[in-house]
């Protein structure tokens, strides 16, 4: 089970605490502006505001900050920032590879967040492109099982692209080629098969096993990062273990 998705799913259970709640709603939210902003206010014809917006209504942000937000990013309503996406790159504890994903309307306050918890966190900062190769730009839809098989989805998503499907305990991870995505999220659809998320990633091509006390740095890294509101996706090439996920829960 690869890293990122234990830490997408422990995170997940982490969003129950409001103070992070309050913080992903902000960042899906400004996902969905930025969408609208990019492809236009029309689901139909914006299928990366279709996702942000499915996502948003998946970690139960409310229709009407959602339906406010493609107006502001379409340019229906006024005062909508002028969001940039930037990538930091650099390495954490026991030498795990960082992509760090920044949407934001101001560069500097964007740089100094990251460099603050990157150092403050045990890592360091890295040249541009020199970790961003371990990674590639992939589709990755996650399907919750609720009675679903492997094979079943697998089915339903190899002709459209899918090239596997990875079984992450409580979920299957779904990957393509990034230009795939919706063709496979399209798929799963017509097979009437939920979906929790679709959306591109980067995902690692070769991954760093953790120890117990390198991944519960990782962690802390990556929670100091996700603090700052213009960080948006932090990506790392982190292998977790169960076993060492249940110790870390354990220590909670």
């Amino acid at each position: 089970m690869s890293g990122h998705s234990k830490w997408a799913t422990t995170k997940h259970k982490k969003a129950a605490i409001d103070a992070k709640r309050a913080k992903l709603f902000a960042k899906l939210i400004k996902n969905v502006e930025v969408a609208a902003r990019v492809g236009g206010g029309d689901i139909s014809g914006n299928p990366t505001l279709y996702d942000a917006i499915q996502k948003a209504k998946k970690s139960s942000v409310p229709n009407d900050n959602i339906d406010r937000a493609v107006k502001r990013g379409s340019g229906e309503d006024g005062g909508g920032a002028d969001y940039q996406t930037i990538m930091y790159e650099g390495y954490g504890p026991q030498g795990v590879a960082l992509l760090i994903e920044c949407l934001t309307d101001n560069r500097n306050r964007a740089a100094s967040d990251v460099r603050l918890a990157v150092t403050r966190n045990g890592g360091n900062m890295a040249d541009p492109g020199s970790v961003a190769y371990n990674f590639s730009r992939k589709g990755v839809v996650v399907v919750p099982k609720d009675g679903t098989s492997e094979d079943e989805v697998l089915e339903a998503t190899l002709e459209a692209g899918a090239e596997e499907v990875n079984d992450d305990g409580a979920q299957f991870e779904v990957l393509s080629e990034a230009t795939d995505l919706v063709a496979v999220r399209t798929a799963l659809q017509d097979a009437g098969i939920d979906y929790d998320s679709a959306e591109a990633s980067f995902v690692p091509s070769v991954e760093v096993p953790l120890d117990a006390d390198g991944a519960a740095k990782v962690f802390r890294l990556i929670d100091a990062l996700e603090d700052s509101d213009d960080v948006q996706n932090v990506y790392t090439n982190a292998d977790i273990s169960d076993e060492v996920l249940a110790a870390l829960e354990d220590d909670e």
